[in-house]
């Protein structure tokens, strides 16, 4: 089965969460930086569910800076308050270079009752200064009823801006990208909620009748080009535009990404292999059945990428490539802004827990207890970052659903990016007293031998 099939009316492209750096990414986004029994009745175009982020060189590099970044945050103001309501508090990352486009991979095998596809797509890694590719995968809705309208990148007139995606009682706008398996880029063709059930479209969705039983067939007929383009709006990218129903869909009630869509797109980050400059647009995990199983036979490797990549070699340079976009005439990006200091300003944008190596100090039983210390450790950690992603994800509905203006969205950015930092502080401060535990309980090494 192929992964996209054309959406009536339109091109296609890709998907997300408002996430403003207010200074980490700047050196990264050239612009600004970046502050988851048969039924034939036809699913609606909305996807409505039936059931209910010195002095001297030193003075000078700081007032460069300050006045960057003062402009910078006056540009994400300009495009924020050009921003529909429903996008409001939805975007997460902003980069200048557009996304690679997306692969042709299979749908795996639907693994049981409840699960609803979450389509792959392209996310940006600051730290590695790449794209990398996020599986798809089936989910088990948060809620009965609930839809899952797909993340997708956008132009924002400087930059693009990805709006992650998010769980609701209707599918709403995604860019009109067309992502395949059901989201033709209008609403979701591949399944429907009906008397608390999910019943599976047979006619986009991989599923097994022989386990799922509620299922239907209607064929969904497609009449454009078929195209494989990952983003809205600017040079190339898919024109399309949220109607006032998906608008509306955008203001309701809203459940972010869930747990185990969080870890998969972290498990993605920390696999080489899906970067876009190793893989060149060809995935070799393209699609999984669960999240994060990234091995195995429903591991979907991609058949081919879904047009020829060019990697963003020279951003400065006068004649981008492909996926690039050109700088602005005028500016320059000083050599000293390339060795800046990432900073997070969410949970997921931090890099993934190290595991330290395993302790080799001779004594077995004392090796296996500073194991399980920093195992413990290690979870405890990652549940604290999970706690803080998900009131993190709250603040950014209830401030979508206020329609908060740019000014009340920079401070929200703010302060989330002081509460990400200082978690990231704590937690290394952690791991450094627990190494300087367990040196200090190991025994010391004997005195040389003297001859």
């Amino acid at each position: 089965m192929e992964s996209l099939q054309p959406r009536h009316g339109l091109a296609t492209a890709s998907s997300g969460w408002i996430d403003v750096s207010i200074a980490g990414r700047l050196r990264k986004a050239n612009h600004f930086g970046p502050f988851h029994p048969r039924n034939p009745q036809q699913q609606s175009r909305t996807g409505k569910a039936k059931d209910a982020r010195g002095k001297g060189k030193n003075e000078m590099h700081m007032n460069f800076w300050t006045r960057s970044l003062t402009f910078r945050l006056l540009s994400l103001a300009l495009v924020m308050l050009g921003m529909s309501a429903g996008a409001l508090g939805q975007f997460r990352v902003a980069i200048t270079i557009a996304p690679p486009a997306l692969p042709v991979y299979e749908q795996p095998v639907c693994p049981g009752d409840g699960y609803i596809w979450t389509p792959g797509y392209w996310y940006w890694d600051d730290d590695a200064d790449d794209y990398y590719w996020v599986p798809g995968t089936w989910v088990e809705a948060p809620e009965v009823g609930y839809l899952w309208t797909p993340g997708y990148w956008g132009w924002g007139g400087d930059a693009f801006i990805f709006h992650e995606g998010y769980w609701g009682p209707e599918v709403g706008f995604y860019g009109g990208i067309n992502y395949g398996f059901g989201y033709f880029g209008v609403g979701f063709a591949g399944g429907r909620w009906d008397n608390g059930h999910f019943f599976y479209n047979r006619a986009v969705s991989n599923v097994n009748v022989t386990n799922i039983h509620n299922v239907y067939n209607t064929t969904v007929v497609n009449n454009t080009t078929i195209n494989r383009v990952s983003y809205n709006g600017g040079n190339g990218g898919v024109e399309a535009r949220a109607t006032a129903q998906e608008e509306a869909a955008a203001r309701q009630r809203h459940v972010p990404p869930v747990a185990a869509q969080t870890q998969h797109v972290q498990a993605a980050r920390s696999n080489q292999q899906l970067r876009a400059s190793v893989n060149r647009g060809k995935p070799p995990i393209a699609a999984t059945d669960k999240p994060g199983e990234f091995s195995g036979r429903s591991a979907m490797a991609a058949k081919e990428a879904g047009a020829p990549y060019h990697p963003p070699a020279n951003r400065g340079a006068a004649e981008p490539k492909g996926n690039e976009q050109p700088n602005r005439a005028g500016e320059s990006r000083p050599a000293e802004e390339s060795s800046r200091p990432a900073s997070a300003v969410h949970p997921k944008d931090l890099p993934a827990i190290e595991h330290p190596t395993a302790p080799n100090t001779g004594n077995a039983k004392a090796d296996q207890k500073y194991q399980r210390q920093q195992e413990k450790l290690n979870a405890q950690q990652e549940k604290e970052r999970q706690q803080l992603q998900q009131k993190q994800d709250q603040e950014h509905q209830q401030a979508a659903q206020q329609k908060a203006d740019a000014a009340k969205t920079q401070q929200l950015e703010a302060k989330h990016q002081q509460q990400t930092q200082q978690l990231q502080q704590r937690h290394a401060t952690q791991q450094q007293q627990m190494q300087q535990r367990q040196q200090a309980a190991r025994p010391s090494a004997p005195p040389p031998h003297k001859g």
